[in-house]
């Protein structure tokens, strides 16, 4: 248990929280493999991301689809973007309580670094999230056969005049956005804090994927998502999705590395904690 002490101006404490961090998640446990709520969990990220794609892929061909008869039709960027967000925030609330709700490798990737899941299960989670991501975009082609290739097939590509360096701080920005969404809003602290402000966590983690994407859709079509990219260019199968995927694979793993370490070793002050038991085992 730890005591967490509220410091107002003028350094006057006024308030302490009493709050349980979890402890760190072994990196290799054997004995996870044995057990079904391992494999229920990751079931359960194939089926959402499977349903994730499934629902903003086909949102996007059918925007694509609509403008391209009417420049004023379809849902636009706007709608775009509540549908990513909409779906997450849908997502995570309902699977929250089997898998953690990650939904994509870059959140996984994060939540590993900082030992909030083990590796076997962060590995099983991306296959499993590719695998969904793969098979959502396959119903969306074989509803959409007439005009998912025609629109691009929901792949990212870098926009044209946007340099591959600016694409790449797109998504290393961007994921840093969602994945330090994650870490705030599931944070055993602000738990505890705010234990009186009733919060529901996927509703900022899927109000982060919006905006996101309302900055990002211009310049890369907004992965933060290494399997909504990986998905669709498997699908799409074309040069350009291929020639710009490890943007989407690189820039999500480098955010969400570097929201971990600032949640974890400034925000929670994990460094200053590490030390201060150096110290204390060392007298």
């Amino acid at each position: 248990m730890v005591k967490d002490v509220e410091v107002g101006v003028g350094g006057t404490e006024y308030g302490v929280k009493d709050y349980q961090d979890p402890p760190p998640a072994p990196l290799f446990d054997a004995e996870e493999l044995g057990k079904w709520s391992l494999y229920r969990a990751a079931i359960a990220e194939f089926i959402a991301t499977l349903l994730f794609l499934y629902v903003t892929v086909l949102t996007v061909i059918g925007y694509k689809s609509q403008s391209a008869a009417d420049e004023c039709g379809g849902v636009g960027i706007l709608g775009i973007a509540w549908a990513f967000g909409g779906m997450i925030f849908v997502l995570v609330y309902c699977t929250a309580g089997i898998s953690g709700g990650h939904i994509n490798p870059a959140v996984t990737f994060g939540l590993l670094l900082a030992r909030k899941v083990s590796l076997v299960r962060a590995v099983l989670y991306i296959v499993a999230q590719c695998l969904g991501a793969i098979c959502g975009c396959g119903l969306v082609k074989a509803f959409q056969s007439a005009y998912y290739v025609k629109y691009g097939g929901g792949a990212n590509e870098l926009s044209d005049g946007y340099s591959t360096g600016t694409g790449l701080a797109a998504e290393i920005i961007g994921t840093f956005v969602l994945v330090y969404t994650v870490f705030s809003a599931t944070d055993p602290k602000r738990n505890a804090r705010d234990s009186h402000v009733p919060v529901l966590a996927p509703l900022p983690i899927g109000f982060a994927v919006f905006m996101v994407h309302l900055a990002t859709i211009p310049v890369t079509g907004t992965g933060i998502n290494p399997a909504r990219s990986f998905g669709a260019a498997v699908i799409y199968g074309k040069d350009k999705a291929w020639d710009d995927q490890w943007i989407f694979w690189v820039g999500p793993f480098i955010g969400a590395a570097i929201a971990a370490i600032y949640h974890q070793f400034v925000l929670r002050a994990g460094a200053v904690k590490a030390l201060g038991s150096f110290r204390s085992s060392s007298y």
